[in-house]
């Protein structure tokens, strides 16, 4: 009998079997379909949500969580449309939605075990802002960007970097460029 195969995913740096490689390929997927060309303001996550009910880009989500809260201060109704009419509102103002850590982190995990692998992680979180989004702004919405602050500085980005936890709304919307606050 073969014995399975665990490599570190990219996506996370985690210890990953093949089931949570092809989870996040198809969570990139996802993402991929509703990337703007031009990103006004890059909403950037610690860690991917477990429950795909609060993954924004999947085709099921009942936007729950992070999902539903970033939805609701950017005043988007989902309820009654499409997936596609949602995400495709999302695009045109220029968002984009990422997450440090592609995957969740495994349930059962030692607390510290996020911010070890934010910390890891982080160089490459940095050089596929620089290289390959290239937004006008990155918004840092989720609470563990606090300790990383000073390493996520504009000289490292390429561009403003703005803590605007998606937790206080006013202050959300506030850190969003011209285009994301109206619908075009």
């Amino acid at each position: 009998m073969a014995m399975p195969t665990i490599l570190r995913c990219d996506g996370c740096g985690q210890l990953a079997t093949g089931e949570h490689i092809a989870r996040r390929l198809q969570r990139l997927e996802w993402t991929t379909r509703f990337r703007p060309i031009h990103i006004q303001a890059l909403l950037l996550a610690g860690s991917a949500p477990e429950s795909d009910d609060e993954f924004l880009y999947d085709p099921k989500t009942r936007y729950g969580g992070l999902a539903g809260a970033i939805l609701k201060a950017l005043e988007i109704e989902a309820t009654g449309r499409s997936h596609e009419e949602v995400l495709t509102e999302f695009q045109k103002r220029g968002l984009h939605l990422v997450f440090a850590l592609e995957c969740p982190i495994e349930a059962g995990s030692d607390t510290s075990l996020g911010k070890e692998l934010l910390e890891r992680h982080l160089p490459h979180v940095i050089a596929r802002i620089r290289r390959s989004l290239k937004p006008k702004r990155v918004l840092l919405i989720s609470p563990e960007w606090q300790g990383f602050l000073s390493q996520l500085a504009e000289s490292s980005v390429g561009c403003p970097v703005i803590y605007a936890p998606i937790t206080h709304a006013p202050a959300f919307r506030a850190a969003l460029p011209a285009l994301a606050a109206h619908s075009t």
